[in-house]
């Protein structure tokens, strides 16, 4: 079968076609002829040498955590209604022509593109406003609002009736974000964007009462001030390049409750059902993934070097062209 491989750690360049050969199932698992990939930032920083101490991936390696797709073969024990069925699932190695797994059933009224697109950041993104129990009337700061899982964010806050305050890069992120249900966008690259967050919110003696954090750094950190006392900040994202140096013991001093990285591993239990209800919010037309471009499997490279660039909105995903994928199977 066709994959992608990290032939090394370092730039896009070291993303290089090459011919595996296909996956057996074990018992209990199927084998999935792969549409679509999901392609998320951290894959990007994986592959360039970043956080080793948690992506514990020797090169040469297959790149890619989700898919999208049909079932094509089946281990034993696995009932034979399930070949044929459209899925998405969590992989080892997604970069590839097919993929051994267990499964999540993609609803009829949603492509297999837009459920690859929900793999990773839809299950993120439904998980975190449980875990920050976002609910209506809470302010929400919500920091890389025009991102894959950002844009799930404000929608699915605006859906619980949170007042939501987005903080992206550019005319064009913004314009988005707004579009999605942003009550109110500040623009991160403004120098004052910590006043004008803290105007959008409510003024001085006001705050969020919740921050969503995907992006680290410094502007995370920059945002922990905005969070009232006994708010939640949620520090997941490492987008800038590392996790936000958040001030501890300001945080414990305010009664303001941080969670982090670990805070969003979920057990199979919750996996399964955030995808669902991804899945539903999607099929009903409630909840948008944003899609700034679809690659070919083989240009991955082209597809990191777009992810690295930031100039896209949304996500990218990747395809896998001539697949086995029947024509009549909603890809």
């Amino acid at each position: 079968m066709r994959a992608v491989q990290a032939k090394e750690f370092g730039g896009p360049e070291v993303l290089v076609p090459v011919e595996l050969p296909d996956p057996v199932p074990g018992p209990g698992e199927v084998v999935i002829d792969v549409a679509y990939v999901d392609t998320i930032f951290v894959e990007t920083q994986v592959r360039a040498g970043w956080g080793r101490e948690w992506f514990q991936v020797t090169p040469p390696y297959v790149p890619g955590g989700g898919v999208s797709g049909v079932v094509g073969a089946l281990g034993a024990g696995v009932p034979g209604e399930w070949l044929g069925r459209r899925v998405t699932s969590y992989v080892t190695g997604g970069y590839a022509e097919r993929a051994v797994s267990a499964l999540t059933v993609v609803p009829d009224g949603l492509d297999l593109r837009d459920a690859a697109a929900l793999v990773h950041d839809g299950v993120t993104a439904g998980g975190l406003l449980d875990l920050t129990a976002v609910g209506p009337g809470d302010r929400v700061l919500i920091l890389g609002a025009s991102g894959g899982m950002g844009t799930l964010l404000v929608q699915l806050a605006h859906g619980r009736e949170a007042r939501v305050v987005a903080v992206a890069r550019g005319d064009a992120k913004l314009a988005l974000v707004r579009d999605l249900g942003a009550d109110d966008v500040v623009d991160a690259t403004r120098d004052d964007w910590v006043s004008a967050a803290r105007k959008a919110l409510g003024g001085a003696v006001e705050g969020a009462d919740i921050v969503l954090d995907g992006v680290g750094g410094g502007l995370g950190a920059a945002a922990l001030p905005l969070t009232v006392d006994g708010g939640r900040f949620s520090a997941h994202g490492a987008a800038s390049g590392g996790f936000s140096p958040l001030d501890t013991e300001e945080a414990t001093r305010r009664g303001i409750k941080v969670f982090g990285i670990a805070d969003v591993q979920f057990n199979p239990t919750d996996l399964r059902r955030f995808t669902s209800a991804a899945h539903a919010e999607a099929a009903a037309g409630r909840l948008r993934p944003v899609i700034g471009e679809v690659f070919p499997l083989e240009r991955a490279v082209d597809a990191h070097a777009a992810v690295e660039g930031r100039k896209l909105v949304g996500k990218v995903v990747l395809k896998v062209t001539g697949s086995r994928i029947r024509a009549n199977a909603g890809s």
